[in-house]
C-alpha cells in the first residue's frame, strides 16, 4: 500500500517546459488527463506541419485537453484570439491556469461539449488532437459544427491515430468537399479541410 506521503507527490502537478512552434511555454497538468508528463506525439505532428494562422485569426482548440494546442497558437498568433474548449473541467481548469502561467491575454478555456461554447462565434481556424473514444457519432457533430462556425476561407487541423485515416478522408469530404492528407506519421495522420 502507497505512503500518505507516496500519494502527496502523485498528487503534485506534473510540469512540462517544451519549445512549441518556437516559443518556450511551461504547461501544468495532472494524472487523469491525456498525455499528463509530456506533449504527446500526435499534438507534436500537428504542431510541426500546420502553419500559423494569419494574424488576427480567431481560433479553437477542441479537446483542448491542459492546452497545449491553443495555447501555442495563442502565443505564436499575438493578435489572434484563442479559445480552448473541452467538456472535461479539470481539463478546463488547467487550460485556463496555463493561459495565466504563460501570461497570454489572448486566450480563455471553456467548458464545452462539442463546439456548444462557442454556437454563434465565428472562427477562421480550429485544431483537435481528436480524441479516438468519442465516437464516430460525436466527430460527425463535431465535422458539422465545424463547417458552420468557420468563415469562409477557414481551415479545420485534426490529428488522428491512422487506424481513423480512411474514416477522416471520407467524412471531411462529405462536410467540406475537399480534403488534404497534410502529413501520415508511424503512428498518426494530420488531416486537413477548408471551408470554400
Amino acid at each position: 500500500m502507497m505512503s500518505h506521503k507516496e500519494i502527496a507527490a502523485l498528487r503534485r502537478d506534473q510540469v512540462i517546459d517544451s519549445e512549441l512552434l518556437g516559443h518556450r511555454l511551461v504547461l501544468h497538468s495532472t494524472w487523469g488527463l491525456f498525455s499528463p508528463r509530456e506533449i504527446d506525439a500526435g499534438t507534436r505532428l500537428l504542431l510541426e506541419h500546420s502553419p500559423v494562422p494569419p494574424a488576427g485569426s480567431t481560433i479553437v482548440d477542441l479537446g483542448c485537453g491542459y492546452g497545449p494546442i491553443g495555447i501555442a497558437m495563442a502565443r505564436a498568433c499575438p493578435d489572434g484570439r484563442a479559445l480552448l474548449l473541452d467538456k472535461d473541467f479539470v481539463a478546463v481548469d488547467y487550460a485556463q491556469g496555463n493561459i495565466g502561467r504563460n501570461r497570454l491575454e489572448n486566450a480563455e478555456a471553456r467548458l464545452s461539449n462539442g463546439l456548444s461554447a462557442v454556437e454563434g462565434t465565428r472562427f477562421d481556424r480550429l485544431y483537435s488532437n481528436v480524441p479516438a473514444k468519442v465516437g464516430k457519432e460525436m466527430w460527425q457533430i463535431m465535422l458539422f459544427d465545424t463547417w458552420q462556425g468557420l468563415n469562409r476561407g477557414g481551415e479545420v487541423w485534426f490529428v488522428s491515430i491512422n487506424g481513423l485515416r480512411e474514416y477522416f478522408k471520407r467524412t471531411m469530404k462529405e462536410q467540406f468537399g475537399n480534403y488534404d492528407k497534410v502529413k501520415q506519421g508511424k503512428t498518426y495522420t494530420v488531416h486537413r479541410a477548408v471551408k470554400s
